[in-house]
């Protein structure tokens, strides 16, 4: 039975159970009797598996299709009226085109199945930062997933009323045709459809589908941001909490930010650190003049593969209960393993494929893609204000990525108009780890390739104008946790002292300590990083924050390359900043 009678939704699932011919339709209430019912349900078919309740209570385990263990890139697309709208870094087809193709798919791609109506909220119901949406599927991993990341129950029939304003989404597992799978976005009618994938960066429709690429769009026309970003709260001596926004691509150590733990220094002195969110911001302009965020997200949806207590204590605490794992390995006592959780891969267990597993086989027994979702009030060091519908005022916005030799351990941008143009070139050097050369620049502005439902240009051009209406805004840095010697060796330490670069920073934000200039921006003078107990010495912190002239000559050519293919979309301002940064090389 309905559980709204708002005449929107009724005509819109309506139409799409139509469309794809489900047996039954079933409008998910949030209640934990109902969603223990559906558990239940995909135990028996093999959906899920019950893992140890005694020493994992409320978990399970889930395992993908084989051909669909990740996002599909090269399947996502932005379907706006025009091309352009979308893009250089964007797939797109006319979104005529493609819901003909998709309806196609979509046709009768329920029929033996259950529709299942999810009503959710990214972000608190009733704030002023939450929006809300309806995701149709025909997966109950896709409804009780949904139900950790996000907010979901009646009451957000309740604050919709009888609006239109919700953000339609259908997912259909179809046959999970690898050919036919296809994740699209059409921003300018507020909709996602999803087909032929089970995996849950692409199926779970309030995660990046909607909390970015259709956000991000929505924060463009009504004026807020939505971020690929962590917000992070670290409490001083004094008891004064400051926050933190701060972006890194994939493999950059994001998660492990947002979770740090301070080094023992650090704690003896009262420093502590509170998680607001690890994967998504949404940002707004507050009544003091200041930028404040939110996490609109209810949950983590995390890489298991190199989660350990030594890497992530707090990541590990947070996966002890009432959490999904997805295509990791299940041991002979029914719990979970994966590579890097700790130095004793289990005998006689199963891998994420549901085949016996040797360790001495030579294949990794997890997916490295492997994930948990696990709901944000497990972990240890939530902030307080993770339900404060207000959000928390941002001091500073940091970038970062991955580089060998180019950019130094830290860095200040001069003002709002430098700190975007920063973003705008964030880069990471690939890895061995990842396919293909070693070293090559893959640049990732705001860390929102993947996941920007419009053109970039005009993302930047929106990120400049926001600057021009915030009385107070945050200052902006760029990291880099991974410069390295001649050997290729780290210089430094990472993880936990990286809150000595933290405490660095909001001295800045707060004019509590001064800077030396460079060519590229303000970095720390010598003696302002704490190198106490930290194994660094202050020839080692000189090297990491050498600016050379030479390499950066080159990051301007590898920028301009990249701004081109932005054409007329390219801002001046960020034209006008990259002349500022050759000029100030060749001086």
């Amino acid at each position: 039975m309905a559980l709204t009678t708002n005449k929107y939704i009724l005509d819109w699932v309506k139409e799409m159970a139509e469309l794809t011919q489900p047996d039954d339709i079933v409008w998910i209430d949030g209640s934990e009797e109902q969603l223990e019912e559906l558990r239940r349900q995909a135990v028996s078919t093999g959906e899920l598996i019950k893992l140890n309740q005694e020493k994992l209570p409320g978990c399970y385990l889930h395992r993908s299709a084989i051909n669909d263990v990740a996002r599909v890139e090269d399947r996502t697309f932005i379907c706006c009226r025009r091309k352009e709208d979308a893009g250089p870094t964007n797939n797109w087809m006319d979104p005529d085109e493609m819901l003909a193709k998709l309806n196609k798919l979509f046709k009768g791609s329920m029929k033996g199945r259950t529709m299942y109506v999810i009503p959710y909220s990214m972000g608190i119901v009733g704030s002023p930062f939450a929006r809300y949406g309806i995701e149709l599927t025909d997966s109950i991993y896709v409804v009780v997933s949904m139900a950790i990341m996000t907010r979901v129950g009646k009451n957000v029939y309740e604050a919709l009323g009888d609006s239109p304003d919700f953000v339609k989404g259908l997912h259909s597992k179809a046959d999970l045709d690898a050919e036919n799978r296809y994740i699209v976005h059409f921003p300018e009618e507020n909709t996602i459809l999803s087909v032929n994938s089970g995996y849950g960066g692409n199926v779970l429709l309030g995660k990046k589908c909607f909390s970015l690429r259709i956000a991000s769009y929505l924060g463009r026309n009504e004026g807020w941001l939505a971020e690929h970003m962590l917000i992070l709260g670290i409490e001083n001596p004094k008891g004064e909490v400051r926050y933190i926004c701060a972006a890194f691509p994939s493999a950059c150590g994001k998660t492990n930010l947002a979770m740090i733990i301070p080094p023992e220094i650090y704690r003896k002195k009262g420093y502590k650190a509170w998680c607001v969110g690890d994967d998504i911001a949404w940002l707004r302009i507050g009544e003091d003049g200041r930028l404040w965020a939110v996490n609109p997200e209810n949950g983590f949806f995390g890489v298991a593969p190199g989660t350990s207590m030594k890497s992530n204590p707090n990541a590990l605490e947070t996966t002890k209960k009432n959490t999904i794992f997805t295509n990791v390995v299940q041991t002979a006592d029914n719990t979970v393993w994966w590579e890097g959780l700790d130095k004793n891969p289990p005998r006689g267990a199963i891998n994420w494929k549901g085949e016996p597993w040797d360790p001495d086989s030579g294949e990794k027994g997890a997916h490295p893609n492997s994930r948990f979702t696990a709901p944000a009030k497990n972990c240890p060091c939530l902030s307080p204000e993770f339900d404060n519908p207000k959000g928390v005022p941002i001091s500073a916005i940091v970038f970062g990525g991955r580089r060998a030799k180019t950019a130094p351990l830290v860095y200040q941008s001069r003002n709002w108009q430098h700190g975007v143009f920063v973003g705008s070139v964030m880069a990471s050097e690939t890895t061995a780890a990842a396919t293909g050369a070693v070293g090559v620049v893959r640049r990732d502005p705001m860390a929102m390739l993947p996941f920007c439902g419009y053109n970039m240009g005009d993302y930047w051009q929106h990120w400049l104008d926001m600057g021009r209406k915030i009385p107070n805004p945050p200052k902006i840095f760029n990291v880099n946790w991974f410069r390295t010697n001649d050997k290729g060796q780290y210089l430094w330490p990472g993880f936990g002292e990286n809150m000595r670069v933290l405490e660095w920073i909001l001295a800045r934000c707060f004019n509590e300590i001064d800077a030396e200039e460079t060519p590229i921006g303000y970095i720390p003078k010598l003696d302002d990083i704490n190198l106490e107990e930290s194994g660094v010495t202050k020839e080692t912190l000189a090297e990491l924050l050498k600016v050379d002239r030479e390499l950066w000559l080159d990051e301007v050519k590898g920028i301009k390359e990249f701004y081109a293919k932005f054409g007329d979309r390219l801002p001046k301002e960020l034209a006008e900043e990259l002349k500022v940064l050759e000029n100030n090389l060749k001086k």
